[in-house]
């Protein structure tokens, strides 16, 4: 049902806790299934320098917070903006249609980090 990718990342998930000397912190939640998720970043200049999150949800939900820190790590501000859920997605290995508010969960706590030059 999920691919390697999403098991991994759920297994052993990336840059998940409190981030030390975070600059940026949003928390979004899915109303219609549950999924919570919180983002932190630590900016440095027009950089992200370093990214966590913690997540209480399905699989799925975990693994896309788990990828989508790894994406954020040294992306510029204006590139962090860009991420979609279609590459978070494709980060994944393909998420099952049902599961799909996973990646579009993380993207909403993006853009509530408010990340701005």
């Amino acid at each position: 049902m999920f691919s390697e990718k999403i098991l991994a990342h759920f297994r052993e998930p990336r840059n998940v806790g409190e981030l030390p000397g975070a600059t940026h912190i949003a928390e979004v939640t899915n109303p219609v299934c549950g999924d919570v998720l919180r983002l932190s970043v630590r900016v440095s200049g027009d950089t992200i320098a370093a990214a966590s999150f913690k997540a209480q949800g399905c699989v799925p939900a975990i693994a896309a917070g788990s990828s989508t820190t790894e994406m954020l790590v040294g992306k510029s501000l204006a590139e962090a903006r860009q991420i979609t859920p279609e590459q978070i997605d494709e980060a994944l290995g393909g998420l099952p249609p049902a599961s799909r508010h996973a990646a579009e969960l993380c993207c909403d706590a993006i853009a509530a980090l408010k990340l701005s030059a």
